[in-house]
């Protein structure tokens, strides 16, 4: 193998940077001439040469940018030894430079993956260098392309699945309006570590739940599924209250990556004549219960109470979560919420919105006539303005409403 460095003054505007190639020919006469070719075309150019390809696997490296290969070369048989070369060549371009005057050959060199394919006796030193310089932008496209379409491709996937692994709510029941927002805190993500579920199970009951994983990463996206997916077939199975949650808590227990990963949760069950449920809060912010209609003289908006609740899952081994009755009466929507939406700023200052200031803005927007999908929107885009920028953690809403004698043909107000 040998190395020919040419220092020149570049020819073309804007390809003055160094180009590193591998030269796989035999023959010291046509190397020569190559040489020469490169030196008269002002190319800054370093050459490697060597005379098979055993020799060229060994002297390619990251920064090879261009193989120039003839193949009537010893152990390069034609378009199988082309194949040879294209295999190792990796990000390099591959232009095939041969004493072989063959069209056809040519047509199937182009065809197998060379960037051209150019015949000794009719190349001159600006041909070669154009030819050179051409094909490695053209293989830098094809690399950027295909990149892309990869990224595209995997995206595609991950959004899939990332929108497969939210719930569907399982509920039948005309009364009752259903409506949900979902926001990661990570960029370009559909998933982050809060989860929500609905379930309806046999004899009317209907079951909420919503979580919230510390930390916002994959994993901690994952192990929110997996509660989740916990969480329905327990209540599909029949089981309730502190019973599940010491069920949920043995889960995480097994599943987190670490015993400092913890999860907050609150589970709610409707009672079938939709006028009383029951609550447990495991270490996670108050739901809001509104009652009445704005303009009804009953209508009113707060945060259930908080008093009896459990720690984290994941924190005390052989915690419990006590039971908190709610009177819901007539007409009512509640919202579970996760953190991501109390936690924000309040203005310049340090002061966080927490539940009370929560609760005044859901008061405002639902007198001013926001209801179901429209109420949570109002909700978020409010605490978005007052943080001074979109929140960064991650963010889940779940939203039941019932209007006291609705049907399937009448929406409800919330």
């Amino acid at each position: 193998m040998s190395t020919i460095s040419h220092q020149t003054h570049p020819l073309v505007p804007g390809a003055g940077d160094r180009i590193d190639l591998l030269l796989i020919d035999d023959d010291p006469g046509d190397v020569l001439m190559v040489e020469k070719m490169l030196a008269e075309s002002g190319m800054d150019v370093e050459i490697n040469v060597v005379g098979d390809l055993a020799a060229a696997g060994r002297a390619l490296t990251r920064r090879t940018q261009c193989i120039i290969v003839d193949l009537s070369t010893p152990g390069i048989d034609r378009l199988d030894g082309l194949r040879q070369v294209l295999a190792l060549s990796g990000s390099a371009a591959v232009v095939v430079l041969t004493g072989i005057e063959d069209a056809h050959l040519g047509v199937r060199a182009v065809a197998a993956g060379a960037e051209d394919y150019l015949v000794k006796q009719e190349v001159d030193a600006p041909l070669l260098a154009r030819a050179i310089r051409y094909a490695i932008e053209r293989k830098r496209s094809e690399e950027t392309e295909r990149r892309l379409v990869e990224a595209r491709i995997v995206g595609r996937e991950n959004a899939r699945l990332e929108r497969g692994l939210l719930p569907v709510p399982l509920i039948d029941d005309p009364s009752l309006r259903h409506h949900t927002r979902y926001r990661p805190g990570r960029r370009r993500a559909l998933l982050g570590g809060d989860f929500y579920d609905t379930v309806q199970t046999e004899g009317g009951a209907v079951h909420l739940v919503i979580g919230d994983v510390c930390g916002h990463g994959p994993d901690e996206a994952a192990l929110g599924v997996q509660l989740r997916m916990a969480w329905r077939t327990l209540v599909l199975a029949g089981h309730t209250g502190e019973q599940l949650l010491g069920t949920l808590d043995t889960v995480l227990g097994h599943e987190r990556r670490s015993e400092e990963i913890f999860t907050t949760l609150c589970m709610i069950t409707i009672a079938p004549s939709r006028r009383t449920a029951r609550m447990h809060l495991a270490g996670h912010p108050a739901p809001l219960l509104f009652r009445g209609t704005p303009g009804d003289g009953g209508f009113e908006v707060s945060a259930l109470p908080d008093y009896a609740h459990g720690p984290a899952l994941g924190l005390v081994p052989g915690a419990e979560w006590p039971t908190t009755e709610i009177d819901l009466g007539e007409s009512w929507a509640l919202m579970l919420y996760t953190d991501g939406l109390i936690e924000g700023k309040v203005g310049a200052g340090s002061d966080r919105l927490g539940t009370e200031g929560l609760v005044g803005l859901a008061h405002r927007a639902r007198v001013g006539g926001a209801t179901g999908r429209s109420l949570i929107d109002a909700l978020v885009t409010e605490v978005e303005h007052l943080n001074g920028d979109a929140l960064t953690d991650d963010l889940a809403v779940l939203l039941l409403s019932r209007q006291h004698g609705d049907g399937a043909m009448h929406p409800a107000r919330y």
